[in-house]
């Protein structure tokens, strides 16, 4: 369906994504996944890009400007690969650069960012944890102060990027229980108390690095905290939106490229003398698919536009993202059943997407705490 909103410009930006991840990506997918691993070359290459440099300045290697609508094309472009495992540890870096960029020192924001925004190093946000995830007010990890100072105690899990990045945004709690007492740290992996361990053998995302954390005594400087002591738990929920937002045009990408998929395979098998896509119950799944995919996309972009024009719409994020998830459970499923056999076989996208649905409908916060989010900020 035509974007109302779209622009030269952003056409020429998301074709250039688009022929990268054709050329660079796609045909590698199912090797990678099958090693679970990508070359760290492809950082980057991925991040020559600039998809990662929206709203920093030029003077870290950022882009120096924003646009919403330019942020969903690559998420959109990034899903459409089949690469989620890939395209989760490449993006880790991009769910800590908001809090670094607008949190952190001067000193840390020239050491860290340019590496970050070039791909040289990775970068990993570090909330969730053994005891709990989108319960972030209840986090355990602590901080306390001794002198010039912090000393960080507990641990992080399901951290992907974890095991490449050399940078973290760790959140501890500083003061009592709560929301309030929650603060944002700078951690560098060579920091003597902070070790991690490999998470392996998950469902999906096979070719991502997931890690467990573990701080025992870990010693930063006083200044690796990140905005006001106390305050980080409303700096989290802020990155969350961008970060369920951009889920959101992932799950768009996915669920397109089950549709074409589908539609490929279906006008090249023969069943009962015709090709498959002549039959009803076909075409109908293909087009209840394709009524779900304009529906979700005009979300996305009434949303972008909403954003663009200086916008917070919690709520709206929240049921963005539940939205997509389900949408896309029930659009890899139906691609399952057009496919039949050949898709329970590994080694093309609509296995591998299928594989992914979950983890997309659970990270960055499940379907059922985004209901109980939106309705809350709806003032239900």
């Amino acid at each position: 369906m035509r974007n109302p909103y779209d622009t030269e410009e952003r056409r020429a930006f998301r074709d250039t994504i688009r022929k990268f991840m054709q050329a660079e990506i796609e045909p590698y997918v199912d090797e990678w996944d099958e090693a679970g691993g990508y070359p760290h070359e492809i950082n980057e290459k991925i991040c020559a890009l600039g998809v990662f440099g929206f709203a920093i300045d030029t003077a870290y290697g950022g882009l120096g400007m924003d646009d919403q609508f330019m942020r969903k094309d690559v998420a959109v472009e990034m899903g459409y690969t089949g690469a989620g495992g890939v395209m989760a540890s490449v993006g880790s870096r991009s769910i800590m650069l908001k809090p670094l960029t607008e949190l952190a020192t001067d000193d840390i924001r020239r050491r860290a960012l340019p590496e970050l925004l070039s791909g040289r190093a990775g970068g990993s946000l570090g909330i969730t944890e053994p005891g709990g995830g989108s319960d972030v007010a209840n986090l355990k990890t602590t901080a306390r102060r001794e002198g010039d100072h912090w000393v960080l105690n507990g641990q992080k899990t399901f951290i992907t990027g974890g095991m490449q990045a050399s940078y973290f945004v760790i959140g501890a709690r500083t003061g009592g229980d709560g929301l309030g007492g929650i603060s944002l740290f700078f951690v560098d992996a060579d920091t003597e108390g902070f070790t991690r361990t490999p998470i392996s053998r998950k469902m999906g995302w096979w070719a991502s690095d997931t890690a467990t954390l573990y701080f025992d005594n870990c010693r930063i400087p006083a200044d690796h905290l990140m905005g006001p002591q106390d305050r980080g738990f409303f700096a989290i929920m802020d990155n969350f939106n961008y970060e369920r937002y951009m889920m959101a045009g992932q799950m768009l990408g996915m669920s397109q490229r089950c549709f074409d998929e589908c539609v490929a395979y279906a006008r090249d098998r023969q069943t009962f003398g015709q090709p498959l896509i002549q039959h009803q119950v076909i075409r109908h799944k293909l087009a209840d698919m394709s009524s779900r995919l304009d529906a979700m996309d005009a979300l996305l972009n009434q949303i972008a536009q909403l954003i663009n024009e200086g916008e917070k719409p919690v709520a709206e994020i929240a049921k963005l993202k539940v939205f997509c998830s389900t949408h896309l459970e029930w659009i890899a499923s139906q691609a399952m059943q057009i496919f039949g056999g050949a898709g329970y076989l590994r080694g093309h996208a609509v296995e591998r997407i299928y594989r992914d649905v979950k983890v997309m409908a659970i990270g960055g916060g499940s379907e059922e705490i985004m209901r109980d989010l939106a309705a809350r900020q709806m003032g239900l």
